[in-house]
């Protein structure tokens, strides 16, 4: 029996101690999501600096897939790249700046900060190889 408690006990405390920072990002992702979205079309054109531009937005506002496309959708309507888009997509799917202290608290620094560099760089050079062959 106390073992049983001394287990419970302790999976508990691994369930309530990443608490506070996931709430904290939760949180942050409301806010960020409230912007509106036609303040991304007034920053993203269609030029290379564009696609960096695009990638910086993505991985600071992340987002699910679904409304990654109406995005892209939005922006390509207003006049931006589809090397633009494409890494606004891929960045606002895969990296995750607002959610990497819960990644690195989770998963480890080290790991959180590499994946989020790696797919940040993916972001716009697949960014700009859609451009070249798609634009």
């Amino acid at each position: 029996m106390k073992s049983l408690k001394s287990a419970t006990m302790s999976a508990a405390r691994a369930v309530l101690k990443p608490l506070p920072i996931i709430l904290t990002v939760v949180l942050f992702l409301s806010l960020i999501s409230a912007l509106p979205k036609d303040l991304y079309t007034k920053w993203i054109g269609n030029d290379p600096l564009s696609t960096v531009i695009a990638a910086v937005l993505g991985s600071v506002s992340a987002g699910n897939a679904m409304t990654s496309y109406i995005l892209g959708g939005g922006l390509a309507k207003n006049g931006a790249g589809i090397a633009a888009i494409t890494a606004f997509i891929i960045a606002w799917i895969t990296v995750g700046i607002v959610q990497m202290p819960a990644e690195a608290a989770l998963l480890g620094k080290r790991f959180a900060v590499y994946r989020n560099v790696v797919s940040f760089l993916f972001a716009i050079v697949i960014g700009l190889l859609f451009g070249v062959f798609f634009g």
